[in-house]
């Protein structure tokens, strides 16, 4: 029940106790209270206990000789023979007859009948028809949900554009024809072109889709329905299909416009997939959208826009030329796109300024839009937590730690026992990272606890990097052993801190083996066909179409690599085994070593590519991407 029916409920049922109460009220009126008897009435007149007598209709008021006075409620036949019936009493009592007054009536019998009769009539049709109103609308709404949700957003209304979308050159490049399209058609038009039907931006989360539909409706200056897939579908069978009818209605009714359907895959999905089969309401959903895009009716100036994130579980048909005809990537910025975006988000806000936002656009490699609006936020919120007027580097820094790393656990009390554990497993990690050519140089290392980690050792790489080496990839397999290696160097045991730096490492030899070709034993081949449910959009397992003794040859190529890293690790550690000793030592001491303060521990050897470029006492995040840049390690748990 919705609050307006309750309130609605409450108002009648108010008014229906206030008519009630007058009711009763008039009745009591009109009917007084009755004090004695008639009878006994006359026996007091024969008594000679009544003075005074005054008649008004079928009602006696008598003053008696002594007391107060009191009503009597004549029977209704003998209303008129009141003064006879008080005559023959007091001559049967010898009495002398009472001063006797009889006053007309007032004629208020139809007032009564109205009160008494009509008013309880009406007020039970009010609310009969009160309660019909509140079913009708009830139906309505039933019939409402065929109705579509989509918001609409005049073109003069929408204050975003292309200036506030930044790191998405091309992207812009490819939309400005719909917007171009919209201003001037008759550019198109007269030289035949036909502009697309629809326009489907592909992307990671978080990169400006939602951003850059909004930003097409403000150039363009047109009416702009935004609406997402998942609220076509309901419970009721043909609700989807119906929206889909009166969204695309209103849209040809407000030519030229643009429609902008976000998360599509919500209804997109490959048809057959579905749990109903060929029933399932997406799928009637789907059909219709596909003939709203592309059907007999094609003359009309509305373009769907649409942003999705999973492009390989949409319908082909929705993919073809004249639907979506142009599909527009929005990848995670690079260097230029990240300074860009940067730049957009720090707009208005009072910066240091040391503040360096190539520095900071430098060491957040991967970070979308989102996460670089993320970056610019949590620096902003650990300013004013500090008192702090601007927002300066350090406020930078701690940000991309908490975003990479979570926020730091002061509370959380170590031995000194585990702390010299952690210690040398990330000293393990940093040194082979430092003396490996193909690993990414370290910024920082620290034993202080973060999120779910007692430590972590963090590396930058020093440019974007789009394509990774075997060598790369075997460096940092290596990296990722060094911390495992290291604590069997120093202690002669292992402990469950390695565990999610094994199972990082055995996940990219496997891929190695199996999806890069990079076995010299099984060659360029590619193993395993990874099966996934389009309908959940989720992988189930791999499909292997290799036999066992395939299969028994990727287990030994992927021992071999990992053995081979675990040897250059220990080998590297073994030799730089002073550096190992004074890195533990320090991270001891200090909990935190920067960039500069752990390369001072390798002034003997040149320093490595990059390293310099760097702003100090700064870390980025790691990339899940592999070989990008190791992951945070783990430390002991």
């Amino acid at each position: 029940m919705n609050s307006r029916f309750f309130r609605n409920g409450v108002v009648m049922l108010a008014l229906v106790v206030v008519a009630l109460a007058v009711v009763f009220t008039v009745v009591n009126q009109t009917q007084p209270n009755q004090d004695i008897k008639y009878s006994v009435f006359l026996n007091n007149v024969s008594q000679g206990k009544v003075t005074e007598v005054s008649q008004e209709a079928s009602t006696l008021t008598v003053t008696p000789t002594d007391g107060p006075k009191y009503t009597v409620t004549v029977p209704g036949l003998l209303a008129n023979q009141v003064l006879d019936d008080m005559r023959g009493a007091a001559l049967q009592g010898k009495q002398q007859l009472p001063i006797f007054g009889a006053k007309p009536a007032p004629d208020n019998g139809w007032i009564s009948i109205l009160i008494t009769g009509l008013l309880p009539i009406l007020i039970i049709g009010g609310f009969i028809f009160f309660m019909m109103r509140q079913a009708q609308g009830t139906n309505n709404q039933a019939l409402s949900f065929g109705k579509s949700r989509a918001r609409m957003f005049l073109g003069n209304k929408t204050v975003v554009t292309f200036a506030d979308v930044a790191g998405v050159d091309e992207a812009k490049t490819e939309l400005q024809e719909v917007v171009e399209f919209l201003k001037y058609p008759e550019k198109f038009n007269s030289l035949g072109a036909r502009i697309p039907r629809g326009v489907l931006l592909v992307g990671p989360p978080g990169t400006g889709k939602t951003l850059m539909a909004r930003a097409v409706a403000g150039e363009a200056g047109v009416p702009f329905f935004s609406i997402s897939g998942s609220e076509f579908v309901e419970m009721f069978v043909g609700v989807g299909a119906s929206r889909v009818r009166d969204l695309f209605d209103q849209a040809k009714r407000n030519s030229p416009c643009i429609v902008f359907v976000d998360e599509i895959d919500a209804v997109g999905r490959q048809r057959g997939a579905g749990l109903g089969g060929s029933h399932d309401e997406r799928e009637q959903t789907l059909n219709q959208i596909l003939v709203e895009m592309d059907g007999f009716d094609t003359n009309t100036n509305v373009i769907v826009v649409a942003a999705t994130n999973r492009p390989d579980v949409l319908d082909p048909a929705l993919l073809r030329p004249g639907r979506f005809d142009r599909q527009v990537i929005l990848d995670r910025p690079d260097m230029k796109g990240r300074v860009a975006i940067l730049k957009v988000h720090t707009k208005g806000k009072p910066l240091d300024k040391l503040v360096d936002v190539e520095g900071v656009a430098r060491l957040s490699p991967g970070f979308s839009g989102a996460d670089l609006a993320n970056l610019v936020n949590e620096a902003a919120i650990l300013s004013a937590r500090r008192n702090k007027k601007t927002i300066g580097m350090s406020e930078f820094s701690e940000a991309l730690e908490r975003i990479v790393a979570g926020p730091e656990r002061k509370s959380r009390i170590i031995s000194d026992a585990e702390k010299a554990i952690i210690a040398f497993h990330e000293g393990g990690h940093a040194v082979v990272q430092r003396v490996l050519p193909k690993c990414d140089p370290v910024s920082k290392v620290t034993i202080i606890s973060r999120g779910m980690a007692l430590g972590y050792t963090m590396a930058l790489p020093t440019e974007d990097r789009y394509l990774q080496s075997k060598t790369e990839f075997e460096d940092k397999i290596a990296g990722l052993l060094g911390g495992n290696a290291s604590e069997r160097l120093v202690f002669g045991d292992t402990t469950t801190g390695a565990s999610n730096d094994i199972e990082k490492a055995t996940d990219l030899a496997r891929r190695m083996v199996t999806e890069f070709g990079m076995s010299d034993r099984l060659g360029p081949l590619s193993f395993g066909k990874r099966d996934e449910l389009v309908f959940l959009g989720r992988e189930i397992g791999e499909q292997r179409n290799y036999s066992d003794e395939v299969a028994k040859q990727i287990d030994e190529e992927v021992r071999a690599i990992i053995d081979h890293a675990y040897e250059r690790a220990m080998d590297v550690l073994v030799t730089h085994r002073d550096k190992l000793d004074a890195l533990a030592e320090k991270l001891v001491a200090e909990e935190t070593v920067d960039a500069d303060a752990f390369e001072a521990l390798f002034s003997d050897m040149p320093p490595k590519r990059g390293l310099r470029e760097m702003p100090p006492a700064v870390v980025g995040p790691n990339q899940p991407t592999p070989g990008a840049q190791p992951a945070p390690s783990p430390s002991p748990a």
